[in-house]
């Protein structure tokens, strides 16, 4: 009988491309999904700021108490490869852990029932992916790893430095998902402008861009989580002059005053910042997203206002907002000047605010104009919407566009489409369907 496999990816992208890996290698098993008919449950856990290991450990203890007996309870991931000693020693419900290394051995870890924890980080070759969640979008994971020492950051400890991909080796997996009819891809890493970078290449990532653009079939594609510091104007130059990539820059800069930036060590001060995220909005059609970090140690009212009034003048498409997390492993957690929880949730408030005038801003840019559509599923709103992101967006994260009505008959899903928006409702738009493409 075949057996039947339960598997739960938690924590960014970067994790979910290598659950797609241990996907790949128990091909072999029948996914479900609930966890009380599985043979195997796995969760693939997130370790990286503390709201993430709560869900990671709420969802351990909730799958042992929903699974049945004589099934098999595997960890993964972030989590499990940064408190390896401790979970082992705690975590009693689990049957087996591994942590960052062995993703593309998740079959013999299971088959011969042992944990374990190779030391080394896995980095993708040419392993076979089982991609989820879409048939047209596919992550690109570049590299492993992180050189920068920002001080809330405890990834390097468990993650490494940076460990790059060969250009061979995403070329070749490109192919092998345009082969497949995949055609819209976001890469993606710890530091994605850092790319080839431990191979002595400055600017490996342009070297990138104009491999995708010869190959046949990548009608669309994005970069994630550029770092200030490693993007160069060149790089900057070379997006904007892309046929294949949008403009679409995503560039977490945490904070904007220069003193929070030294302290958070982050390298590229205020200026410069302002000068990439400059040349970022003035590109056509761009769209500039980014991440900030709030009640870092040490942040005055001073410091956090003049972040405040930047996000205001600044217009950002995207604001992801984070509040500080005191991770052991990190400089700034051996810091004075903590922030206490409620001035740091009472400066969130205000910043939101700002976040939601500016993102509604960005969704009206598009108000009575065409835009080109991917179709990604059955809306979150209603089952008699479509649901669809911009082709420009990264999947999830930028947001959802509600397909009502089409002039090209029956919408499918995984398709491309010109659409006319009509209205914006709450956070969403909502468009009608005019052309396939």
């Amino acid at each position: 009988m075949q057996k039947k496999l339960y598997l739960v990816s938690l924590g960014c992208n970067k994790n979910l491309v290598d659950s797609e890996v241990m996907l790949g290698r128990l091909k072999d098993y029948k996914m479900v999904n609930e966890p009380e008919n599985a043979d195997v449950l796995i969760v693939n856990t997130c370790g990286f700021i503390g709201p993430a290991k709560e869900e990671s450990l709420d969802t351990i203890f909730a799958l042992h108490e929903a699974r049945k007996k004589d099934s098999l309870l595997v960890v993964s991931g972030c989590l499990t490869e940064r408190y390896k000693e401790e979970l082992q020693k705690e975590l009693k419900e689990v049957d087996l852990f591994t942590g960052v290394g062995d993703y593309d051995k998740i079959d013999e870890i299971i088959e011969k029932k042992e944990s374990r924890f190779t030391p080394a980080t896995y980095l993708l070759n040419e392993e076979e992916r089982v991609i989820t969640g879409s048939n047209a979008h596919a992550y690109i994971k570049l590299s492993e790893g992180c050189n920068q020492t920002c001080s809330f950051c405890a990834i390097p400890t468990f993650k490494g430095k940076l460990h790059s991909r060969t250009l061979r080796s995403i070329e070749k997996e490109l192919k092998a998902l345009v082969a497949k009819g995949f055609f819209d891809f976001s890469f993606i890493s710890q530091d994605s402008s850092s790319y080839l970078r431990d191979l002595n290449q400055k600017d490996g990532l342009i070297e990138l861009i104009h491999m995708v653009e010869k190959i046949e079939g990548v009608k669309s594609a994005r970069i994630l989580y550029l770092y200030p510091t490693t993007t160069s104007d060149e790089l900057i130059q070379a997006i904007i002059n892309s046929p294949v990539f949008h403009n679409y820059f995503d560039m977490p800069i945490q904070h904007i005053s220069d003193s929070m930036l030294k302290r958070m060590r982050r390298g590229a001060g205020k200026q410069r910042i302002i000068e990439q995220l400059t040349m970022m909005k003035n590109a056509p059609e761009s769209f500039v997203r980014t991440g900030l970090i709030i009640g870092h140690p040490g942040e005055s009212e001073e410091e956090f206002n003049e972040l405040l009034e930047f996000v205001k003048e600044f217009n950002f498409d995207r604001v992801s907002l984070f509040a500080y997390s005191d991770e052991e492993d990190t400089s700034a957690y051996e810091m004075d000047n903590k922030i206490d929880e409620e001035t740091i949730n009472q400066r969130i408030d205000k910043i939101e605010a700002i976040v939601k005038a500016s993102n509604l801003t960005s969704l009206q840019k598009d108000l009575h104009k065409e835009i080109d559509v991917l179709t990604e599923g059955e809306s979150s709103e209603h089952e008699y919407f479509i649901g669809a992101k911009k082709l420009s967006w990264a999947p999830e994260i930028d947001g959802e566009i509600l397909l009502n009505d089409s002039d090209v008959g029956e919408i499918e899903i995984g398709k491309c489409y010109r659409a006319y928006v009509s209205e914006c409702v709450g956070d969403k738009l909502v468009a009608k369907v005019t052309k396939a493409l």
